[in-house]
C-alpha cells in the first residue's frame, strides 16, 4: 500500500507541473501577440504623425507666404489698424 502511494504522489507532481508549464507557454505566446500587436500600432500612429507634421508645415508655408506677399490679396483681404 505504502508503495502505490508513493508512485502517486510523482504521477501527481508531473501532471500539475505539465499544467504550470502548459499555462506558461498560454500567457507567452499572449505576450508576444500583444508585443506585436502594439508595434503595429505604434509604427501605424508614427506614419498617422507624419502625415500631419507634413500637413502642417505646407499650411505654415502657405501663411509664411500670404503674411509676407499681403499687397497681392487687395481685392479679397484687407488689413486695417485700428
Amino acid at each position: 500500500m505504502q508503495k502505490d502511494h508513493l508512485e502517486v504522489i510523482p504521477e501527481n507532481i508531473d501532471s500539475k507541473f505539465d499544467l504550470v508549464l502548459e499555462g506558461h507557454d498560454t500567457l507567452n505566446r499572449k505576450i508576444d501577440n500583444l508585443a506585436q500587436k502594439t508595434d503595429e500600432r505604434f509604427d501605424l500612429l508614427d506614419l498617422k504623425l507624419k502625415a500631419l507634421n507634413q500637413k502642417m508645415d505646407k499650411v505654415a508655408a502657405d501663411l509664411k507666404a500670404h503674411r509676407e506677399d499681403t499687397e497681392s490679396h487687395q481685392g479679397v483681404y484687407r488689413v486695417k489698424e485700428g
